[in-house]
């Protein structure tokens, strides 16, 4: 029986909250310059090629702009400080924005699936795998990988989930493009004395990136989800009662909640205290 309680809410603190703030915003900023490049050598590309799966890519990169704008202002935003409308901060702008690109990715994939089937049943324009193609899908593969470490490790020193959507971004990218580039190498060799099957391999390659972007928006989406609802960080609460559970002035043990909002951790823990304990104590 609980003769007292205290009560309170734990907040990690940030170490040298300034200067990750503007690494977070620097590389958000990067990100929407590269998605901008990527956007002009695939389209100009998939134009030239008349290539399904370049034209998938250009689409996939737009909206990648897109998300990485989202991004921007999100880490621009979620590190401000409770204020009387928002007690607990604005982490979760970036939760928002993560499940807003995720939504994004999932409705480029069913685009590309659709213009694939039709591709596989005899509609569509003509590939035409030329050179500008095969450099265009390396140019990007290069673009994609800076982007995707730069934000992977910023990511990881801020814990910014909006920053790691971006980071799963770019880096699916550097698959749907290896995919895209193989799709081309088919056609070329079926148009250079290889099996006449393997002009199918560009919508084939554009289904094979969109499967993969949809496993990538499933796993990305169910942690933005995961944050929204404020479900516990695996075992964290658990750590937090061990902790604290061996206080002599505790009655019994200790009641902790934990929750997530954007790169901040937050614990709410009650105390069944000893009567006659006192409140300085």
């Amino acid at each position: 029986m609980r003769d007292e309680t205290a009560s309170a809410g734990v907040r990690r603190p940030s170490t040298d909250h300034g200067a990750g703030v503007r690494d977070k915003i620097r590389a958000a900023r990067a990100s929407i310059f590269a998605s901008l490049a990527l956007i002009g050598i695939k389209l100009a590309a998939a134009i030239a090629t008349s290539s399904l799966g370049l034209l998938a890519e250009t689409a996939h990169s737009a909206l990648d702009l897109g998300a990485a704008v989202v991004t921007w202002v999100a880490v621009r935003t979620s590190w401000r400080p409770p204020d009387a409308d928002h007690q607990y901060g604005h982490g979760k702008i970036e939760n928002l924005a993560a499940l807003s690109e995720t939504i994004l990715l999932v409705l480029t994939s069913f685009w590309i699936l659709k213009e694939a089937v039709g591709r596989l049943t005899g509609q569509g324009h003509e590939v035409h795998a030329g050179a500008i193609g095969f450099v265009a899908i390396l140019a990007s593969i290069v673009i994609d990988a800076v982007r995707s470490r730069d934000l992977a490790r910023v990511a990881k020193s801020s814990n910014s989930q909006a920053l790691e959507a971006d980071a799963l971004h770019f880096s699916s990218d550097i698959a749907s493009s290896a995919v895209v580039l193989v799709g081309l190498a088919g056609v070329w060799f079926s148009r250079h004395g290889g099996p006449a099957w393997l002009d199918r391999a560009d919508p084939a390659a554009a289904i094979l990136v969109a499967g993969f972007v949809l496993l990538l928006s499933w796993k990305l989406g169910r942690r933005a989800i995961d944050m929204l609802v404020d479900r516990a960080p695996d075992g964290l609460g658990h750590k937090v009662e061990e902790a604290i559970g061996g206080l002599q002035e505790l009655a019994g043990p200790p009641h902790v909640r934990v929750r997530q909002a954007g790169d901040t951790l937050f614990a709410d823990v009650e105390l069944p205290l000893r009567s006659g304990v006192p409140v300085a104590e």
